[in-house]
Formats: C-alpha cells, structure tokens, sequence
C-alpha cells in the first residue's frame, strides 16, 4: 500500500516543518477546490508550487473543479506525477488530452454517488482512478463503506480489459478502514486528518502502509 498525505490540514504557517514531518510518504496529495464544484476553497498554484519547492516526494494533485481544463497548465511542474479531474466536471475528454500532452499521469476521479460505469468512456486513458470515500470538500469525515465495492468492480475491469492504472482511495482512512481497503484491491490511500494529528507522523505513515 502506499502512502499520499494530503497538505489539506497541514499548518502552512510551518510549511517545512510540516513536509520534513511526512517525507517517508510515497506522493503528496494536494487537493485543489475551487468553491464551485465543492463548497470549499484550499489554495491555489502558487501555494502549491511552494509545496513542490520544499519536497522531495512526487505531487498526486486532485482538482476539485469545475473547469479542470482552466487548471491543469497551472500544476504542471517538475515533481507533479498526476492531474486527477473529475468526470463530473466540464470538458473530461479535452482535459484529458492537455493532461497528456504534458507527459504527466491522467487520474480519474469520482464521488461517492457517482456510478463506476461513468468512469469507462475514458479509462483506458487513466494512470490513476481516485474513489472518493468521503464526499470532496472537507476533511474529517467518516469513510463510506459502500465506496469499497467501487474498488472491487474497478479490480475486475482492470483485469478484464487488461489495463494498468492504479487505485486510489480518498477520505476517511486509518488504520482499520485501510486494512478493508487493502483487501479491496487498493494502491494507493490519502490520509489527511488521521495522519496530520499524529505527533510522529513518519511513524504513522509507516503504520499505515
């Protein structure tokens, strides 16, 4: 399993600090809202170049908007490894087509009450598929059980059309709903609130994986 700390609830009044303190992990999670597609807004391109600047770790940024077409120029740089939009959002195929273009990792992502069958017009496309296990917006909210039978459908189409991208979960994870993720089929897991509370959060990283 590996390990993606989300920055959403790190103190970026100590952003260094904050980064040495998780820099075991595998990716960083930045999780970009822009307040229309979730009720939320995070931070912006600057603050997340900021972050790429005092990190070592390879940036997996979500982008939780509306537009991701407007966006994704603004995340292209060195460490970023995925663009994960959303195929609720506008201009899914386009997006796709800058994302690549750019030689970085299309991820896909979905929310809790949107059907895995939505995913298919573009997978074949996709280096990461993100399973929302909370609804995106705000941390610390509960892990929706019911998200693990997305992973486990997405397992089987992987296999069936004989593809590689990995599976990500997002929401709601410690140490025992990544044990239930694991034995979904999941690659990947974002921790935010659970790790980021932690006083030794390299340990707890570890502990999660």
């Amino acid at each position: 399993m590996k390990i993606a700390p989300s920055v959403l609830t790190a103190d970026f009044s100590n952003l260094k600090k904050e980064l040495k303190s998780i820099e075991n992990a595998d990716y960083l999670h930045l999780d970009i809202m822009d307040g229309h597609f979730v009720p939320n807004i995070s931070f912006g391109p600057a603050i997340a170049k900021e972050i790429e600047k005092n990190t070592e770790l390879l940036l997996d940024v979500h982008l939780m908007v509306t537009d991701p077409f407007n966006w994704v120029e603004k995340f292209v740089f060195p460490k970023t490894k995925f663009i994960t939009i959303h195929t609720e959002a506008n201009k899914v195929s386009e997006t796709i087509s800058l994302i690549k273009k750019h030689q970085i990792g299309v991820g896909l992502s979905i929310k809790p009450a949107t059907p895995v069958r939505d995913l298919l017009p573009y997978i074949k496309d996709a280096a990461l598929v993100l399973v929302m296990t909370v609804e995106p917006g705000f941390g610390g909210q509960s892990f929706i059980m019911s998200s693990l039978d997305k992973v486990k459908d997405l397992v089987i189409i992987r296999k069936e059309m004989k593809l590689d991208f990995v599976i990500e979960v997002d929401g709601g994870i410690n140490l025992e709903t990544i044990a239930l993720c694991r034995d979904a089929g999941v690659d990947i897991a974002v921790a935010g609130s659970y790790l980021f509370n932690q006083k030794d959060r390299i340990q707890g990283i570890l502990s999660l994986r």
